[in-house]
């Protein structure tokens, strides 16, 4: 069912600990499956310096989380922005289909970040 990378990954996560500094945070959640995912960002000079997730789902969700992190660390927000489903299906190793909606919420949390990032920069 789950590739050897996705339960890798659920098991041994890099990115849900905590970091110490952050200055952006983004969620997102799908009321159908119960699935949240809240991510922190630390963004020094429009860069991705630092990346952490919490999420409440199951093995796809945090798999999901933790990919989605891997893909934006050290990225410029534009090029973080451009990070979709499919990349974080594609690092994971595919996802069956019921379970495909976890990399989609990956990306929204990451833009909602993003988004109330630049919203804070603006004031």
């Amino acid at each position: 069912m789950y590739s050897k990378k996705t339960i890798n990954r659920f098991n041994n996560p890099k990115f849900s600990k905590k970091i110490k500094k952050y200055n952006a945070v983004g969620q997102f959640g799908n009321p159908r499956c119960g699935d949240v995912m809240k991510i922190y960002l630390n963004v020094e000079n429009g860069v991705i310096k630092d990346i952490f997730f919490e999420t409440m789902g199951c093995i796809a969700a945090i798999a999901a989380s933790d990919a989605m992190c891997e893909l934006a660390k050290g990225k410029k927000l534009d090029d973080a922005l451009k990070i979709t489903d499919k990349d974080i299906a594609k690092k994971l190793g595919e996802l069956p289909s019921i379970k495909y909606h976890c990399s989609v919420l990956g990306t929204r949390a990451l833009r909602d970040a993003i988004k109330n990032y630049k919203l804070k920069k603006k004031k």
